[in-house]
């Protein structure tokens, strides 16, 4: 057996931060940590998806010590799957099903770069339009082409790119983290675009994880 996941959380309110720490005491699996430390995932706890809440999940990625994050919301639209996604999350829960086995199960997945969404979010993923489109603002409609049009897929250059647009990063970011140039990120992405006839950087995130190229 392993070692433990180091897990800490993230809450506005105290009491539910006490309760999913309590919860994820229940699992031999998880090492919770204090807030700041060197934690491998963090479960942010918030009331909705807003721009707030997607802030949050971004600077806690660029912690110094880059963790996975799994969010818990009390009400999460359909629409704002991909947001969430987008922002870097590897995991999404509504506070009802963020029950310790569910929550452990989530916080196990994404320490292992597992990305876990609830079934019914994921039927309306996988469907052919999805209810906005990332980087135009919530309620504009997006058509994602179906996976069985992947062609050969992406290279290993794509993949690396595109792992990094899912998790927000800028083009700046990505060139310094691969150490390309901005302009290859650019054609990269441009490249990934046109070859699957996708509108923008987030079309792509969202046809790459429907297709399982992430």
């Amino acid at each position: 057996m392993g070692e433990p996941v180091r897990v800490d959380v993230v809450a506005v309110d105290p009491m539910l931060e006490a309760g999913a720490v309590a919860a994820l005491h229940s699992c031999p699996d998880v090492e919770v940590v204090t807030t700041g430390g060197p934690a491998q995932v963090t479960v942010v706890i918030v009331d909705g998806v807003d721009a707030e809440a997607l802030d949050l999940v971004r600077a806690t990625r660029v912690a110094a010590h880059r963790p996975e994050v799994v969010l818990v919301a009390t009400d999460v639209a359909p629409a704002e799957v991909l947001h969430v996604i987008a922002a870097g999350a590897r995991g999404l829960l509504r506070r009802r099903e963020a029950g310790p086995n569910r929550l452990a199960r989530t916080v196990l997945a994404a320490a292992a770069g597992d990305c876990t969404v609830p079934p019914d979010m994921l039927d309306r993923l996988l469907g052919t339009e999805i209810g906005t489109e990332l980087g135009s603002g919530f309620g504009a409609a997006v058509s994602i082409p179906h996976a069985r049009s992947a062609g050969p897929g992406l290279s290993e250059r794509e993949r690396a790119v595109l792992a990094l647009v899912a998790e927000g990063r800028e083009t700046g970011e990505i060139a310094k983290e691969l150490s390309y140039s901005t302009r290859t990120v650019a054609v990269v992405v441009h490249d990934i675009t046109r070859r699957f006839r996708l509108r923008n950087r987030a079309h792509a995130v969202a046809y790459a994880i429907r297709a399982g190229l992430l």
